[in-house]
């Protein structure tokens, strides 16, 4: 058990009234005590030992709900080895919890992911930590499969869900599924009654269609224009039923290749009421070069940072985007304040998950996952549960 430290963290600290110029941040062990002025902080605290750098900005930990892996590691192939390649790279780019995000694959491929995941919980986790399964597949649209093997692909089926459920309760916390199939309806109103997050993605639906499943539960939209049917101004599409509908929220991958910045900011400018998330979507070859590598079971080439699958190269195959870098795509490219780009980084998908009463925000009695940024909000330290990772040596 790793000693407990109490620390000072003084600078811009971000909080949910504001950005406070000369502040600071007190936390103890895994928690934050005190966040507030610096000109404010209670006595008791003075003592603590004093990290200043005032000139620096200290924002919530990053959230991400839709990551398949990254340091040369899939999630797919889950163990030891590959979940803690895994937590550490993203947790060096600013993640301090994300979901462990499945491909569709057999279904003995995806009990042995969630064992390995639900294994590797139960454990002391030393980096960014997970917080469940996001499954994505393999109840989705042949129509629309991306970067998903058509193989694999089966309707909603309801009776999975439930013994995946009775045997890792409160480990799949995100189903994505195309409405319109067959079972949809029933696997939809069922992940909602367990309060699981029922996403709309790689799907055929009409704007009817989708409007339909949010009406028996559906909250949710995966990678927000990629993999469904588009925006057209007599056809609206699952896109349009997106936009319009305040009961869903979207996820977007902001790193200029998956989403021109315009549309960016269009979703942003829409989805202001707490629904709007960053995710990476990131794959095995985020941190490393371009080459050949696989996504579950197809293979990847990665050119010049973009993943195309390599037998169809119009085909996006995820990203090799990190957390820090679509936050800062948020800001510089698609104009929103940092006020706003921390929510959808971090509030918002924390929100999504039923823990932003633990984190999401920098506030006393949450958990100290905290990130520093200078003022070109380049990454320069990362605490996760109130352990400095710079002394990992990441």
């Amino acid at each position: 058990m790793a000693e407990m430290i109490s620390k000072l963290l003084l600078g811009q600290v971000l909080t949910p009234r504001g950005l406070i110029s000369e502040g600071v941040i007190a936390f103890s062990g895994e928690h934050i005590a005190y966040v507030g002025e610096y000109k404010n902080l209670p006595a008791q605290y003075h003592k603590w030992t004093i990290d200043d750098q005032q000139d620096n900005l200290l924002i919530p930990g990053f959230v991400d709900v839709h990551v398949h892996g990254g340091a040369g590691y899939d999630f797919m192939n889950s163990n030891k080895t590959a979940l803690d390649a895994i937590t550490k790279f993203h947790s060096k780019h600013g993640t301090t919890m994300m979901l462990a995000t499945t491909m569709t694959a057999p279904k003995k491929a995806i009990d042995c992911v969630l064992a390995e995941v639900n294994n590797y919980m139960h454990e002391e986790m030393s980096y960014a930590q997970i917080a469940g399964v996001h499954l994505e597949g393999p109840f989705i649209s042949p129509k629309w499969c991306g970067a998903q093997n058509p193989q694999h692909i089966i309707s909603p089926t309801v009776t999975w869900l439930q013994e995946w459920e009775a045997r890792y309760p409160n480990l799949i916390r995100q189903v994505t599924l195309a409405p319109e199939r067959e079972g949809a309806k029933e696997a939809i109103q069922w992940l909602r009654q367990h309060h699981i997050t029922a996403a709309l993605g790689h799907t055929d639906a009409t704007y009817e269609e989708v409007i339909a499943a949010i009406d028996v539960g559906l909250n949710h939209a995966v990678h927000t224009f990629n993999a469904m049917t588009p925006l057209h101004h007599r056809q609206p599409g699952a896109v349009g039923a997106i936009l319009t509908d305040k009961r869903i929220s979207a996820e977007i991958i902001a790193d200029g290749i998956h989403v021109h910045p315009a549309m960016v900011t269009l979703l942003a400018s829409i989805k202001k009421e707490n629904n709007l998330l960053l995710i990476t979507d990131a794959m095995s070859a985020a941190g490393l070069s371009d080459g050949a590598y696989m996504l579950g079971d197809l293979p990847v080439t990665v050119l010049e940072g973009k993943a195309t699958l390599t037998d169809n190269p119009s085909a996006l195959a995820g990203s090799t985007l990190t957390m820090i870098e679509g936050f800062r795509f948020l800001v510089k490219q698609a104009n929103l304040s940092i006020e706003e780009a921390s929510k959808v980084a971090s509030l918002t998908p924390a929100r999504s998950l039923g823990l932003d009463h633990l984190i999401g925000s920098l506030e006393a009695g949450k958990r100290a996952d905290i990130l520093m940024l200078d003022d070109q909000l380049n990454l320069l330290n990362v605490w996760v549960k109130g352990r400095d990772l710079n002394t990992l040596n990441l």
